[in-house]
């Protein structure tokens, strides 16, 4: 890893602090008998309510700002965390431990025979797999899954909590509508059409079947095998299924790779993705974590 430079102050560029003397001089002595404090309270009750207004005003677009933070940024570090105390999510893979994990049932893109296989866990809802599909994704694909280094697989990881207005996980239902579009064979149009159109994580109204199986009929889907689908919940055994091999993997946050079973965890740069994959094809021990790359 690059050596970290500390820049110095030049002692050319200190400069001596001006030194400024008041000298002020009231012409009277300020004594708690010589002010007028009437003149300095309210003079009326609507001129107290207004000050009121002002700062509870103040507060809530404090408290609004706050919330708007929180809701798109759980966690530092670039992954959506699982709930705290969830017994079913194990400890986290340490960097550099390799993982048997599969690439799943989804098309996986790239050439079968490429020596590096790249597996992402991932939910549709959370901020930072858009955030990595959005930043990194693609350029990922062209420098290494289309050249043939590289294939690239998806699989589900739906643990965010969320409900629809008809009470079920709108993360669960991304899911099955996924699962839905790869029976018709547009898993990838519609990975792409989910993250392309990602509320804010506290929004669900985008995840329901009426507005998903437009979605499906606008990419070339038959809509009633969709809306069947998705109502039937056909697919929900693969989607739970994924989120179990995940669990077994280690996996507690999203997004989370896997490249070649060396864990990653988080949105990282592209840079530290197509260094891991580097040295994976030399044949080199590495890890990241905190997405830093350390080659050995």
């Amino acid at each position: 890893m690059p050596k970290r430079v500390t820049a110095k102050k030049s002692p050319a560029l200190e400069l001596k602090k001006p030194t400024l003397k008041v000298d002020l001089k009231l012409p009277f002595k300020v004594r708690p008998e010589n002010v007028d404090w009437k003149k300095l309270l309210p003079r009326s009750s609507n001129q107290i309510l207004v000050a009121l207004l002002v700062i509870a005003a103040f507060l809530i677009g404090v408290l609004f700002t706050k919330v708007q933070y929180l809701e798109k940024n759980q966690t530092a570090g670039g992954t959506q965390q699982a709930a705290a105390g969830n017994n079913q999510q194990p400890a986290a893979v340490p960097a550099g431990t390799k993982v048997n994990v599969s690439v799943g049932h989804f098309p996986v893109k790239g050439n079968a025979s490429a020596k590096v296989t790249i597996i992402e866990f991932a939910d549709f809802r959370c901020p930072f797999c858009e955030q990595f599909f959005t930043s990194t994704e693609s350029q990922l694909i062209s420098d290494y899954v289309n050249t043939g280094k590289a294939k690239f697989a998806f699989r589900d990881f739906a643990f965010l909590p969320g409900t629809t207005a008809d009470g079920q996980q709108a993360s669960v239902v991304a899911a099955d509508a996924a699962e839905c579009a790869n029976d018709q064979g547009k898993f990838w149009d519609f990975h792409d059409y989910l993250y392309k159109n990602q509320p804010s994580e506290s929004d669900t109204s985008m995840y329901t079947t009426d507005t998903l199986t437009q979605a499906a009929i606008s990419l070339g889907m038959d809509g009633n095998t969709f809306r069947s689908c998705l109502n039937n919940k056909t697919d929900e055994t693969k989607v739970n299924a994924d989120l179990a091999d995940g669990q077994k993997a280690g996996v507690n946050g999203t997004p989370s790779f896997f490249i070649n079973g060396n864990p990653v965890v988080g949105a990282c740069p592209l840079a530290t993705l197509e260094g891991a994959v580097d040295a994976e094809s030399a044949g080199k021990s590495w890890s990241v974590s905190n997405c830093q790359l350390a080659v050995k």
